[in-house]
C-alpha cells in the first residue's frame, strides 16, 4: 500500500491521463491528498465537480515552467507524477521554444524542486517518440527523460527517487488516429498516411496502471516500457470503417513508419520481465540485484511497432474503445 495515505502530486492533472489516475487512486489506494496541478481553471473546475468536490482533491493553478510555484506546490508531497507537457507534434514544431520552455525546461524544474522538498519518488511519462525521435516534440521528451534519469546523480544524500515510463499512443486520446477515423466514418472517407504504417496501442486506463505499478517497483534510474500490442494501420481503418473510401496522403513531417520503444543500443543494458522491459540506468550505484528475474536481451534486439509478437485484432480494437463516446 504504497500510496496508502500520502500526499501525490500530478502535474498536467486535468489531462485525461490524469484524471483517470486520479480516479483510480482515489477509489482503490485511499491517499491522505491528491493535488491536480496545472494551468486550467475551467478545467480544474469541471473536474472537481467530476469528482463530486472529494475533499482528498486540492486543485492548484501553476505552470511547470514555474519553479518557485512548483517548490511551494511540492511541499509536504510524497510521490509526484509528471504528465504535463506539450504533446502535439505540429504545435511543437511551430513553436519550437514554447516546446522547449514547457518539456525541457519544466523537467528541470520539478527535478530541483523535488530535491528541495525532498520527495520520495518522481514518476516522468514519457513517450514512444523520445526513442531515435524526428520530431521537435520527440526530442523534447528525449531530453527530459535523460534530465530525470541523471536527476538521480543530483540528489546526493537526499532519498528522491526518479524514474520514467514510456508507452505508446493511448486509444482515444485527443489528437490521436481512432477519434479523427470516427468523424471521418460519418462523411464516408478515411485518410491514410501510408499503408505500411504500424502503431503500439494501449488504453488510457492500462497506461495509469502500468505507470502505479511502476511506481511500487521503482527505485531510481529506469526506464520502464510496457509490452502492449501493434495493429496496422489498414487494419484500423477495416475495423472502425470497412465501408469508407481510403485515401493515401503520405506521411506527414516529423511522423514515423513504425514506431520504437525501444532501440538496438538500449537493449544492451535492459531486462525483460513478464508484461514489460527495464532500461536500467547506466549508474555506478545500481545493482543487478533490483532487476533480479529479469532476462538479458539477445544481441540487436530492439522492441518496434513492426517486429511486435502482439497484434490487435479488429475485435478486441472496438473494446478497446468502448469507452469512448464515438462507438464503432
Amino acid at each position: 500500500m504504497i500510496f496508502k495515505d500520502k500526499v501525490i502530486l500530478i502535474t498536467g492533472g486535468t489531462g485525461s491521463f490524469g484524471q483517470k489516475f486520479t480516479e483510480i487512486i482515489l477509489r482503490e489506494h485511499s491517499p491522505a491528498a491528491v493535488r491536480i496541478y496545472s494551468r486550467g481553471e475551467l478545467l480544474q473546475m469541471q473536474m472537481q465537480q467530476k469528482f463530486n468536490n472529494d475533499e482528498r482533491l486540492r486543485f492548484l493553478i501553476g505552470d511547470v515552467r514555474d519553479k518557485e510555484r512548483l517548490s511551494r506546490a511540492m511541499n509536504g508531497v510524497d510521490i509526484v507524477v509528471h504528465a504535463a507537457a506539450l504533446k502535439q507534434v505540429p504545435t511543437s514544431e511551430y513553436n519550437p521554444i514554447e516546446a522547449i520552455k514547457t518539456n525541457i525546461n519544466g523537467a528541470a524544474n520539478i527535478i530541483d524542486a523535488a530535491i528541495d522538498n525532498k520527495l520520495a519518488q518522481v514518476m516522468n511519462i514519457s513517450s514512444d517518440k523520445a526513442v531515435q525521435p524526428v520530431n521537435l516534440y520527440g526530442a523534447t521528451k528525449l531530453v527530459a527523460e535523460k534530465l530525470f534519469i541523471q536527476g538521480t546523480a543530483y540528489v546526493g544524500p537526499g532519498k528522491t527517487q526518479f524514474s520514467c515510463v514510456r508507452y505508446g499512443n493511448v486509444v482515444g486520446s485527443r489528437g490521436s488516429v481512432v477519434p479523427v477515423f470516427l468523424e471521418q466514418k460519418r462523411q464516408g472517407k478515411i485518410t491514410v498516411t501510408d499503408e505500411r504504417m504500424t502503431r503500439f496501442w494501449l488504453t488510457l486506463e492500462q497506461g495509469v496502471r502500468f505507470v502505479i505499478a511502476c511506481i511500487k517497483r521503482m527505485r531510481g534510474g529506469e526506464v520502464f516500457v510496457p509490452k502492449i500490442p501493434s495493429m496496422k494501420i489498414t487494419a484500423l481503418a477495416e475495423a472502425i470503417a470497412p465501408k469508407a473510401k481510403r485515401e493515401i496522403v503520405g506521411i506527414r513531417p516529423g511522423e514515423k513508419l513504425h514506431e520504437v520503444l525501444l532501440s538496438e543500443e538500449e537493449s544492451k543494458h535492459s531486462k525483460e520481465f513478464a508484461d514489460y522491459y527495464l532500461i536500467e540506468p547506466e549508474h555506478s550505484f545500481w545493482s543487478k540485484e533490483f532487476t533480479k528475474g529479469g532476462k538479458p536481451l539477445p544481441d540487436g534486439f530492439k522492441y518496434t511497432s513492426d517486429n511486435n509478437s502482439q497484434w490487435l485484432t479488429a475485435k478486441e480494437l472496438k473494446k478497446m474503445v468502448e469507452g469512448l463516446k464515438s462507438t464503432l
